[in-house]
């Protein structure tokens, strides 16, 4: 039985043939792919060369005993669990100029869920070459300030979603779960729309 019982018959069809790629499999990667569970997708190809550690437990989808797992298995445990009957492609790679065009190559979608600026720029580089729409997210950290994450577009194939000035690690802003997850959630939503024709 599907998770999601209010799609339509369109809805279904759409999101369950959709891959996404997800790009880093922390506080945004494993939370956006718990959402996109549960909205109806059911393909995946998510890369990240990660464990879990236990000062991840404050903001992102993975639980004590999974502890010292790589991120990547712990996340596919975690998802099977909400929804047995999906496809995930799982690498437990750092992505790079040389292997991220080819490893997300099938997906329709990718979403950026990278701490540094640096990959950030280098998945813009080269997911955007291949005409592929980027889901990227700036400006999460600290608390509070809820309505100032805003969903954007730069160009026609990025989706911006964040409040593009409250950088982790920065003036206090720490990486916490609330505004992790209303970013997470976002993103989320805007690839499904962007699946579906909607207005990101």
């Amino acid at each position: 039985m599907a998770a999601n019982l209010y799609l339509t018959d369109f809805e279904r069809e759409k999101l369950e043939r959709a891959r996404v790629g997800i790009a880093g499999a922390g506080g945004l990667g494993s939370n956006v792919a718990m959402h996109l569970v549960r909205a109806g997708v059911r393909k995946f190809t998510i890369a990240d060369f990660d464990v879990v550690n236990a000062s991840n437990l404050n903001r992102q989808f993975f639980f004590r005993d999974q502890v010292g797992m790589k991120k990547v298995e712990a996340l596919k445990e975690n998802l099977l669990r909400i929804e047995p009957c999906l496809e995930i492609e799982l690498a437990d790679i750092k992505l790079d100029d040389a292997n991220t065009a080819e490893f997300f190559s099938a997906c329709d979608i990718v979403v950026e869920a990278f701490d540094n600026v640096q990959s950030k720029a280098m998945l813009a580089r080269t997911i955007l070459g291949g005409g592929k729409t980027l889901v990227v997210a700036s400006g999460l950290g600290g608390w509070g300030r809820s309505n100032e994450i805003k969903v954007g577009q730069l160009g026609p194939n990025i989706i911006t979603v964040g409040d593009g000035s409250s950088a982790v690690g920065e003036d206090g802003a720490n990486p916490e779960s609330p505004r992790v997850g209303i970013v997470s959630a976002m993103q989320a939503n805007a690839v499904v729309a962007k699946l579906l024709g909607l207005e990101p």
